[in-house]
């Protein structure tokens, strides 16, 4: 049988139905494998309750403020699966973001994100501090990127918003094997034609999912109420 139509069993339970699930289109993209877990499906997200009901393969936990330790900590403790852990590059550098670096390699960490305005001195202290993978992130053309890998970066993550297609296939044109993660958009679309660019896993933004999601399960509780009383 074609391996494209092999039935895959799916299990839940009655507590965890309502799960945040990542696109199907996903599926099509290569993969990443880091310490021998094979990540495709990566979901943005800082809210510890998306966070806990999810079936991406990995957690991005970047955000705009200065990376806090005891955010970090909180995520850890929520999350079912492996972590990308936000640790600066703009304000936060040098140094300090190499120590940030080595709390998230031993919080469990799977990777560390260092932001666009990273310079290569904070690559390269972040680089003798960890062990981990450090993913750089791509916003323009403007950096050289075959210096950011000499530096130390071990994968992209292209955020490019309506250029992460370009940027995506920039990269690749340039090195046809280096690990490139990508934001894929809203749609299966979006998300097939970044795959096709060449991007090997996809990240996933959920704003508006935890909202979303109580709204539907509000109205559930309405009409059992009314079936209920009738």
């Amino acid at each position: 049988m074609d391996k494209a139509q092999k039935y895959i069993p799916e299990l839940s339970s009655e507590l965890r139905q309502s799960i945040i699930k990542m696109p199907k289109a996903i599926r099509e993209a290569s993969g990443i494998s880091i310490y021998g877990k094979r990540i495709k499906s990566i979901i943005y997200t800082m809210d510890v309750a998306v966070i806990a009901n999810n079936d991406a393969d990995a957690i991005l936990a970047v955000y705009p403020w200065t990376p806090n330790t005891r955010i970090l900590s909180a995520v850890s403790q929520v999350s079912q699966a492996p972590i990308f852990a936000g640790i600066g590059g703009g304000l936060t550098s040098g140094n300090r973001s190499a120590r940030l670096g080595t709390f998230a390699e031993e919080q469990g960490a799977y990777g560390v994100v260092l932001n666009g305005p990273a310079d290569i001195h904070t690559i390269e202290v972040v680089n003798e501090s960890v062990d981990i993978p450090i993913i750089y992130t791509v916003v323009n053309d403007k950096r050289d990127i075959a210096k950011l890998i000499e530096s130390g970066v071990d994968i992209f993550n292209v955020a490019g918003g309506k250029d992460t297609v370009k940027l995506v296939r920039w990269i690749r044109e340039q090195f046809p094997e280096f690990p490139i993660i990508a934001s894929g958009g809203k749609t299966e679309e979006q998300i097939k034609e970044t795959i096709d660019a060449g991007a090997n896993a996809i990240t996933y933004t959920t704003y508006g999912k935890t909202e979303t999601y109580f709204q539907e399960k509000m109205e559930q509780y309405r009409e059992q109420m009314i079936e209920e009383e009738s």
